[in-house]
Parts: C-alpha cells; structure tokens; sequence
C-alpha cells in the first residue's frame, strides 16, 4: 500500500501489526508505545519528514481509549494522578510543537539529550532492583503534586516535540523519582499520554508550519497502527495485574536501556 503523505509503500497487515504488538507489552507500564513506533517508522518504514511526529500522535488516539477503559473499568485508574499529568502535560504541548517545526526539524542533538535522561532513569530503576534504593528517591507520601505538575510540563514540551505523547518518560519517572508503584502509574500516565494526543494531532493538522513544511499526519497509516494498537492495549491493560511488580519493572528497565542506548547511537552514527 503507498501512504502518500509518508512517501512510503508497506504491506497492509505490517502497521497494524507493529501496533498491536509495542501496545500491549507498553501499556503494562503506563507507555503507549509510540516513542518505539517512532524508530520503527523511521528505521524500518524509511518514514523520517516531520509529519512522522503527527502520525504516531494519530497512532495513540485510536489505540489509548482501550486501555483506559480497561483501567477505569476494573477501577484501577487514578483519576486524580490523571487528571494532574493532563493538566500539566498541555501547557507545555503548544512549546513542544513550536520547537518541533522551527528549532528541531534536525533532532539529533535533541534525542541524545533525551537519551541520556532515559538512561538516567534506567539506572535509577536497576539500583533499585538491586536492592540500592537511591538516596534522593522521593516518597510517596512527600509526593507534591507541584512537582508532578512541573515534571508533566516539561514532559509535554517533548512529547509535543517528537510525537510520543510523554507517557514513556512520565510513568518511568513517577515510578523511578516518586516511587509510586507501576500499577498505580500505568492508567494515569495513559490517559495523559491520549489527552495530550488529541491537542498535539489537531496542532499539526491546523496550524501552519514554516517554510512550505508538511507537518500533517499520515491518517491512513496512522489509523493501521491505531486498530492494531487499540487491541493490544486493551489486552495488554487486561493481563497487567496479573504481572508482579518486579517483571514489570525489569521490562520497563529494558525498553528504557534501549531506547536511550538507541537514541545515543545514533546520535554518535
């Protein structure tokens, strides 16, 4: 099939399947899976204008709804940690859309910096599992929801940027930092990561990018992840509290090592 708007040509069942599959392992841990859909569209589908931001928003819109309806309905959504990240996480949206089309157009350096964040993260989360809790970890009960809010904007900023919604350095942050359990963060960083999907797509789709740029989404491909992301992430939502802590945290440990060792390979690539 050729998707016009990326440029490129993929057989039909590949989109949905890369989006059923990143959705229901990531959705345990409160991820999306687009910041993984991001590489896979440039690496593997040769997808890399700036657009590809835009679509891989379209790819949580279609595929998040299932797995917060599968929080909410078994009553294991935080409403009040979701609505706290949604509130934060937009103001910094329209930032991380303006930075994407005038200053990040090239986003090397910009995703070294992200790599070594993650990677910090991923430490923090690997002496944890050691059994060296760091000295600087803040508790949940201190947890200040200034904080939380501060941290979700600059989240927002890039998620905006780079179209990965934020719930990929959200939950890893709220379980590395403040300690709050995976299975306390997952709903809400979802929820946050669809609300910020929506304003950052309709950012794309209406305001005017610079230059003559197509910053507009390629729906068709974005809808093929999205169908085969809704149902991963409603199943992988569903099969979460069957799952202990420790593995969800050891999978969490891993998809931060690879994308940050990914982010700053390529970097030096």
């Amino acid at each position: 099939m050729v998707f016009d708007v990326a440029g490129i040509t993929a057989p039909l069942w590949l989109p949905p399947l890369a989006g059923f599959v990143l959705a229901f392992f990531c959705s345990m841990v409160g991820i999306s899976g687009a910041f993984l859909l991001l590489p896979f569209q440039m690496s593997v589908l040769g997808y890399v204008a700036p657009s590809v931001s835009a679509t891989n928003l379209v790819f949580n819109l279609v595929a998040i709804p299932g797995g917060v309806w599968r929080y909410a309905r078994e009553g294991r959504m935080d409403w009040p940690l979701a609505r706290l990240i949604a509130a934060g996480t937009l103001p910094g949206l329209l930032a991380g859309w303006w930075l994407r089309l005038h200053w990040l157009a090239d986003p090397q350096t910009f995703k070294l910096f992200v790599g070594l964040v993650l990677g910090a993260l991923a430490l923090r989360l690997l002496r944890e599992l050691a059994g060296r809790k760091p000295a600087t970890q803040v508790k949940p009960a201190a947890t200040s929801n200034r904080a939380i809010f501060l941290l979700a904007l600059v989240i927002g900023i890039i998620g905006g940027a780079y179209g990965i919604g934020g719930g990929s350095m959200m939950a890893p942050v709220l379980v590395a930092v403040f300690a709050l359990s995976v299975h306390k963060v997952a709903g809400a960083a979802l929820f946050g990561t669809f609300v910020t999907s929506v304003i950052g797509v309709t950012l794309y789709q209406f305001l005017p990018a610079p230059g003559g740029m197509s910053a507009q989404p390629d729906w068709p491909l974005g809808l093929l992840f999205g169908s085969g992301g809704l149902g991963g992430m409603y199943l992988g939502a569903r099969a979460q509290k069957h799952v202990s802590q420790r593995v969800l945290k050891i999978g969490l440990l891993l998809v931060l090592a690879g994308l940050a060792g990914g982010y700053v390979l390529q970097y030096f690539r």
